[in-house]
């Protein structure tokens, strides 16, 4: 499957992971990255820093997990990149996002009930 544009405006939702988990997120335009690895990732990150790009980039548990550089700049920085997490696809009964305490905090306590 290839990369499709995202059909947020001045945005990208870049979805990185096993090819099943993320293929459904072509569906609403996402740009796609099936079976990615730790490099892919690093490489992908810092093409959006150079192209100084707005994005949001789901990453499946294990990429989000595999560290690098780049990986670790943008989550200590935030900015105009925000990456989070996508439950693994063998087992999502399993995951709780670190997101979800962020979404509380800016949205209230009651935002993901």
């Amino acid at each position: 499957m290839t990369a499709h544009p995202t059909t947020l405006p001045g945005a990208r939702l870049v979805v990185m992971g096993h090819a099943g988990l993320v293929e459904g997120f072509g569906l609403i335009g996402a740009e796609l990255y099936p079976d990615a690895d730790a490099s892919q990732v690093e490489n992908v990150l810092a093409g959006l820093v150079s192209s100084r790009s707005e994005a949001l980039v789901l990453l499946e548990s294990h990429l989000a997990h595999a560290g690098g550089p780049m990986l670790t700049q943008l989550r200590n920085s935030g900015g105009r990149i925000v990456v989070t997490e996508l439950p693994p696809l063998h087992a999502p009964q399993d995951f709780s996002p670190a997101v979800d305490e962020v979404v509380r905090t800016v949205l209230g306590p009651d935002a993901l009930k």
